[in-house]
């Protein structure tokens, strides 16, 4: 699956949100800006239902933050790059940098963990993770990812 597919660069943010719930809003926010049937509310639910069951921070600096909608028909996706890092409860208690959150529709569990995966191993590529870190602006960091 080419990663362009599901992540616009509009979609692509370089921020300082403060916390983990305002970078779940800001994702959910960003997810909305781009599919209009989608409510931003809608998405930080599905977002923080999630988060609850166990943080998806997964160590490094990274977070996936994922949900499922029913709305949807492909899965689209969300890269933020914090600024300043932030507390996310991650796995390994370090603040977190580096989000690339997921949104599937609800019947594509397959694909759901295929994808999820995928980015994972992506952001475990330490030159990957270390060019997204340097990263200006939005453009760059797409470029990145995506490369």
């Amino acid at each position: 699956m080419e990663l362009s597919t599901i992540l616009a660069p509009e979609c692509t943010s370089c921020a300082t949100p403060g916390s983990k719930k305002k970078v779940l809003e800001l994702i959910s926010h960003l997810a909305a800006a781009q599919h209009p049937f989608l409510s931003s509310q809608e998405i930080f639910e599905s977002l923080l239902a999630r988060e609850k069951m166990g943080s998806t921070g997964i160590g490094n600096g990274i977070a996936i933050p994922h949900g499922r909608l029913g709305n949807i028909d492909k899965p689209l996706a969300v890269l933020i790059k914090c600024e300043e890092a932030i507390n996310y409860d991650a796995i390994d208690k370090q603040p977190v940098d580096i989000l690339f959150a997921l949104l599937v529709p609800s019947d594509q569990c397959q694909q759901h963990l295929s994808t999820l995966a995928a980015m994972a191993e992506k952001l475990n590529d330490k030159q990957i993770l270390k060019q997204l870190r340097k990263s200006h602006d939005e453009k760059e960091l797409y470029q990145v990812i995506i490369g």
